[in-house]
């Protein structure tokens, strides 16, 4: 039985082959954990559909597969091998053998969930050229470029959105005169001998790629404010004991930043939107996304619905996802959705950073650590409790006055913590 990547979501179009969980002949359980896939949402388990032999690895570790992508084969016990077909005399047989299985006309072959699976084939179409995933021609189209020029590395030579970036970033595939090339080797150089070559693990290579899609595809703005926190700390301080007592938790200044956060995106859906090409698509739900280092690498767990809830339940809420993303147990829902990134680089012992913005976002906040200084209030100086918020925006969705109405909505809220302040 032919194994294949099962889709995960809409917006999960690829995957990589972290790990393989069994090797081949060895004997697998229907359920059982088969191999661990990374996408750019989150890490899962793939557990065994059928119980047999695995007896082929078709995706390696490492390698980027399709969602719907032939990634190994299992014997089921008992089961006869499937014959094989034959092409019709007229018809030539082909040299090579595809083992994604042979495209057949006028039928749409069907995915793992049921859904007519789209599979991207490398023969060419009826007006002689290839045919390419809506991905890679939307990729390709945004920066002009030529896809015959670009040499394809996924499964049977096809060209990935990977491929189609690293063009991008090397600056070559371009329509007409081949700008002239980057003097840099092709491939990595060895080590030196006092040097040490660290492999990148499947999530690392993931966040790499994202990051460069940010600082590619958007053209980001940045913006700080700072905001005096005093207020916030004297209430935090003050329900803090409470708070433990009731709820078994600790409460940080987290939740009263989000709380902000979204009472603010709000008064302004600008910031709470994407680029849509030839329109902005304004977000009518409130998903806040909170960046939080782990063992494993940057994950963003998202907060759904962030304005329903109160300064209490967006404490629990982030210390159920803070612990799960530490444990590498979140979900896929977990991490979808997200609308807007809050990042507490504060606790860092940064007080002040340039984030890159979440893409397909709009904005992304720092808040960043509480330092007390002299500021000047009335005319008299006083030592006050001092945060800076950092913000970097899509220049393309917005201006800086949006930015800067936003920020300052955001500040005016956290100065205006008091001892009234609610937490429920």
């Amino acid at each position: 039985m032919k194994i294949e990547l099962p889709q995960v979501g809409e917006s999960v179009t690829e995957g990589v082959i972290g790990k393989w969980l069994k090797q081949i002949g060895d004997r697998v359980e229907k359920f059982d954990p088969l191999v661990e896939v990374v996408t750019d949402k989150v890490n899962m388990e793939m557990p065994s559909p059928v119980t047999g032999t695995l007896t082929s690895i078709i995706a390696t570790e490492g390698e980027t597969v399709p969602m719907g992508g032939l990634i190994a084969e299992i014997e089921i016990e008992g089961e006869e091998p499937a014959s094989v077909a034959t092409a019709p005399a007229d018809e030539p047989q082909p040299s090579v053998v595809n083992r994604t299985g042979e495209l057949l006309k006028d039928v749409a072959p069907v995915g793992p969930t049921g859904g007519v699976l789209h599979m991207e084939s490398d023969t060419p179409a009826p007006s002689g050229r290839k045919r390419y995933s809506p991905a890679v021609l939307r990729l390709a189209d945004e920066h002009d470029i030529d896809l015959s020029r670009i040499e394809g590395t996924g499964m049977n030579g096809r060209i990935t959105r990977k491929d189609v970036q690293q063009a991008i970033d090397q600056g070559i595939a371009a329509p007409g005169p081949a700008p002239v090339a980057p003097q840099t080797p092709t491939a990595p150089s060895a080590p030196g001998t006092d040097e040490e070559r660290v492999p990148l693990t499947p999530i690392r290579r993931l966040i790499a790629e994202n990051m460069v899609k940010s600082a590619t595809l958007i053209p980001q703005a940045w913006t700080t404010v700072e905001v005096d926190v005093s207020g916030l700390i004297q209430r935090r301080q003050a329900v803090r004991t409470e708070f433990q007592e009731r709820e078994g938790i600790n409460i940080t200044y987290l939740p009263f930043v989000i709380k902000a956060l979204a009472e603010s995106l709000k008064e302004n859906p600008l910031l709470n939107s994407s680029w849509g090409g030839d329109s902005i698509i304004l977000k009518k739900r409130i998903n806040i996304g909170v960046a939080m280092a782990t063992s494993e690498g940057l994950m963003v767990p998202v907060i759904h619905d962030a304005d329903t809830l109160s300064i209490a339940g967006l404490a629990k809420r982030v210390r159920d996802l803070t612990e799960r993303a530490r444990q590498g147990k979140l979900r896929l829902e977990d991490v979808q959705g997200g609308t807007f990134t809050a990042n507490n680089t504060g606790v860092l012992g940064s007080v002040e950073s340039k984030p890159l913005v979440n893409y397909p976002q709009a904005a992304i906040m720092t808040t960043e650590a509480i330092v007390k200084r002299p500021v000047v209030i009335n005319d008299a100086i006083a030592i006050r409790s001092m945060m800076n918020l950092c913000m970097s925006f899509d220049h393309r969705i917005m201006d800086g006055a949006e930015a800067s109405g936003f920020i300052n909505a955001v500040k005016a809220r956290l100065e205006a913590i008091d001892a009234d302040t609610g937490v429920y």
